[in-house]
C-alpha cells in the first residue's frame, strides 16, 4: 500500500514515455494515472492519519540498500498538493491542445520524483528522486520550443544544477559528520556531534533549497523562466516543483536540525522580510501578467521564512499552511492570466484575494496563522510586516486584475469552456478551504505533531 503512489507513477510514466499514440490519447491517459496517484495518496493519507507514521523498505533490502520509505502526514500534505497542481495542469494543457507528445511524460516523471521526495526516509534517495523532478523540470521549461522558452530552460537548468550540487555536497557532508543517511538516524546523531560542522551544512542546504525556491537573494533566474514558459508549466513550477524548496526547509530545517534553524533565524528573519517587500514592490512596477505574478512568488516565500524564523510549533504550523494555500494561489494564477472571460475573471479574483489574505478565500487563513505565531512570539514589527506585505498584495493584485480582464477582457475573445472550469474549480477549492478550514488545519496540527511533538491546532 505504501508504495502504491510510487508505483503508479513509475509504471505510468514509463508507459506513457514508450507509448507511441496520439498526443491526445497520452495525455487522457495520464490524467488517468496522475488521477489514480493523487486517490491511492489520499487513501494512504486516511491511513497514516489514522495510525500515524509508516515505514518500509521496498522489496524487503535491508535499510540502506533499498529505497526507505518513510510517510507521515508532512509528506502527505505535500505529495497531495504537488499531485493536484500537476494534474490540474495536465488537465488544463490537454484541454487547449498539447504541443509535444513527451509533455504528459514528463508530468508524470515530475510526478514521481516529488512523491518520493516526500515519502522517502533517507537523505540519498530524497537527492534521487530529487533529481528526477528536476531532469522533467529542465525539459519542462522548454516546452514550446520557442527561443524565449529555450533561453529560460537554459537559464532554469544552469541555477538549478548549482542548487543541486550544493545539496550532494550538504548530503554527504552529514554522513561524514553523522555516518548516517536515513533521515531518523541523522536527527538522532546531529544533538551528539560538533555544532560548527553541522552549521556549515545547515547553511549550505539553505542555499540549496532557497535557489529552488526563489528566495530573495537567489531570485534572479525566477522572473526570467516564470515569464518564459506557457501558463501550465509555470503553474507546475510554482505550484508543485517549489514545494520541493518548502518542504526540505521545513523538513530539514525544523525537523532534523532544530538547533541550527534556531541559530540561523535572524538570518531567515530579514531575508523573509526582504523578499516580502522586494516582491511586492516589483509587482507594483511590472505591466506583464507574468511579471506581476514571478514577483509576487519571490514575495510570498518570504512568509514561509518568516514563519520558519518565528520557530516554535506555530512558526511551523503557519509554514507548512502558507506553503500548501500559496502553492495552490500561484497554479491558479497562472492559468487564470492566461485566458479570458468573466468566469476566469472571478476566478482570478478569488485567488487575487487568496493571495492578499481577504476573506473568505484560504489566504486569510495563511494570514490569521501567520499573525498568531507572530503574537505568540510578541513580534510586533512581525505583524506589521504581514499587514504591509497583505496591503502590497492588494494593490498589484487590482492592478493586474484592472489590465487583464477590465480592460484587456472587453477586446478579446472569451477563452474554451475546459479551460475555464478547471480553474473555477480551483478558486472554489480556495473558497472551500477558506470557508471550512477544520480539515487542514486537523492536518496540519498533526504534520507539526510528527515534527515537534506538540499539538498546534487553534
Amino acid at each position: 500500500m505504501m508504495e502504491l503512489p510510487l508505483g503508479i507513477l513509475w509504471f505510468g510514466a514509463v508507459i506513457v514515455a514508450l507509448l507511441d499514440g496520439t498526443r491526445h490519447r497520452n495525455a487522457v491517459l495520464s490524467i488517468v494515472i496522475l488521477a489514480s496517484a493523487l486517490v491511492s495518496t489520499l487513501v494512504l493519507g486516511a491511513d497514516v492519519y489514522r495510525n500515524g507514521t509508516q515505514e518500509m523498505v521496498v522489496g524487503g533490502w535491508e535499510q540502506g540498500v533499498g529505497i526507505s520509505l518513510r510517510i507521515d502526514t508532512l509528506g502527505i500534505i505535500f505529495a497531495a498538493l504537488s499531485l493536484a497542481v500537476l494534474l490540474a495542469a495536465l488537465v488544463f494543457e490537454t484541454a487547449n491542445g498539447i504541443k509535444a507528445r513527451i509533455f504528459p511524460a514528463l508530468v508524470l516523471f515530475m510526478g514521481l520524483g516529488l512523491t518520493g521526495v516526500f515519502f522517502t526516509g533517507d537523505a540519498f534517495n530524497f537527492y534521487v528522486f530529487f533529481e528526477i523532478a528536476m531532469i522533467s523540470a529542465y525539459v519542462l521549461a522548454s516546452y514550446g520550443e520557442t527561443p524565449r522558452q529555450f533561453r529560460s530552460a537554459f537559464i532554469f537548468i544552469v541555477v538549478n544544477l548549482l542548487g543541486s550540487m550544493l545539496f550532494l555536497i550538504s548530503i554527504a557532508a552529514l554522513y561524514h559528520t553523522t555516518g548516517r543517511l536515513d533521515l531518523v538516524g541523522i536527527k538522532a546523531q546531529v544533538p551528539l556531534v560538533a555544532e560548527s560542522p553541522v552549521v556549515l551544512i545547515s547553511a549550505v542546504v539553505f542555499v540549496a533549497f532557497g535557489l529552488k525556491l526563489g528566495l530573495f537573494p537567489f531570485h534572479f533566474w525566477l522572473p526570467a523562466v516564470y515569464t518564459g514558459t506557457r501558463a501550465s508549466v509555470a503553474a507546475i513550477l510554482s505550484g508543485a516543483l517549489a514545494n520541493i524548496g518548502s518542504y526540505g526547509l521545513i523538513r530539514f530545517g525544523a525537523d532534523l536540525l532544530p538547533r541550527e534553524l534556531e541559530f540561523g533565524a535572524p538570518v531567515l528573519l530579514v531575508l523573509g522580510a526582504t523578499s516580502i517587500l522586494y516582491g511586492g514592490v516589483q509587482s507594483i512596477s511590472r505591466h506583464s501578467a507574468n511579471e506581476v505574478l514571478a514577483y509576487s512568488s519571490i514575495g510570498q516565500v518570504g512568509y514561509i521564512m518568516v514563519a520558519l524564523a518565528i520557530g516554535g510549533d506555530a512558526g511551523v504550523f503557519a509554514a507548512i499552511l502558507y506553503t500548501v494555500i500559496n502553492g495552490w494561489n500561484k497554479a491558479l494564477l497562472f492559468l487564470a492570466v492566461s485566458m479570458r472571460g468573466w468566469l476566469v475573471g472571478t476566478a482570478f479574483v478569488i485567488g487575487a484575494f487568496s493571495v492578499a489574505g481577504v476573506p473568505p478565500a484560504a489566504g486569510f487563513l495563511g494570514k490569521v496563522v501567520m499573525f498568531r505565531a507572530a503574537i505568540e512570539d510578541a513580534s510586533w514589527s512581525i505583524v506589521a510586516l504581514v499587514l504591509l506585505g497583505g496591503g502590497l498584495s492588494f494593490l498589484y493584485m487590482f492592478q493586474l486584475y484592472r489590465r487583464r480582464f477590465w480592460i484587456a477582457g472587453e477586446e478579446e475573445e472569451e477563452s474554451a469552456h475546459l479551460p475555464q472550469v478547471i480553474v473555477v474549480g480551483m478558486a472554489v477549492g480556495l473558497l472551500a478551504i477558506g470557508l471550512w478550514p477544520q480539515p487542514l488545519l486537523e492536518l496540519t496540527d498533526q504534520a507539526v505533531l510528527g515534527i515537534m511533538g506538540t499539538d498546534t491546532a487553534p
